[in-house]
């Protein structure tokens, strides 16, 4: 099975089980309704192209990314605590194609542009979840090139853009507690021209100048980075 399938089969086993309890309380509000014959409220006709509910929304996040949005498989960004605003940008250019994923290409035509502002408004404010690594070299070299760079190869400071504590901002994305399968992942693909949404070109110009080490290691110790209290 391709490395893409993988992934979507994990999503898509994910979200079947909490479709599976959204069902599950369907059949416990159909035991509490009202005997045939008896008063019933009057039905509400949905409306063709009607926006669903956000509880209704999350289930289809959820699956890939976590109710909380600190999501459990390492392949899938933690989207808490990333910038709203950073989070609608990105949910933009998958929807127009500009951001590809295989399995983003095949939720995102599901989800309606009017949603995104909700959707980014929710994981904006769940709280952002740290890891811990005991690949303690690998997380000192991190380090090293999150707050000074590689002088030799022209590689800037990640905190110059990210942030002191990797925080980041509407421009750039919060890299504390990412997932570093994640991580390595996009730095790969800005490196290799797999992903080109990224603002002047400047992530794409700068992973090309990183090594497969070094990405190695910025991913290990941004995960294991907490926020400035």
């Amino acid at each position: 099975m391709g490395i893409n399938n993988y992934f979507i089969g994990r999503c898509i086993g994910a979200l079947v089980a909490l479709i599976g309890i959204l069902f599950m309380s369907a059949a416990v509000y159909a035991e509490d309704a009202p005997a045939s014959g008896a008063a019933a409220s009057p039905e509400v006709a949905a409306t063709p192209g009607a926006i669903p509910p956000l509880e209704e929304r999350l289930l289809l996040c959820g699956g890939c990314h976590n109710p909380d949005g600190n999501s459990i498989i390492p392949e899938n960004p933690r989207l808490a605590g990333l910038d709203a605003k950073y989070i609608a940008r990105q949910l933009g250019d998958f929807k127009s194609g500009k951001r590809t994923n295989a399995t983003m290409s095949s939720i995102i035509p599901m989800v309606d542009e009017k949603e995104f502002k909700s959707l980014a408004g929710y994981f904006s404010k769940q709280t952002r979840l740290t890891s811990t690594s005991d690949k303690a070299e690998l997380v000192a070299k991190g380090k090293q090139i999150f707050e000074e760079g590689v002088l030799g190869t022209a590689v800037p400071a990640c905190m110059g853009c990210h942030g002191e504590d990797g925080s980041g901002s509407e421009a750039f994305p919060r890299l504390n507690g990412q997932n570093p399968p994640y991580v390595v992942n996009q730095l790969t693909n800005f490196k290799n021209g797999g992903r080109t949404n990224d603002n002047k070109g400047l992530m794409q110009a700068v992973a090309k100048r990183m090594n497969e080490q070094e990405i190695n290691a910025v991913a290990e110790y941004v995960s294991t980075l907490k926020e400035a209290e």
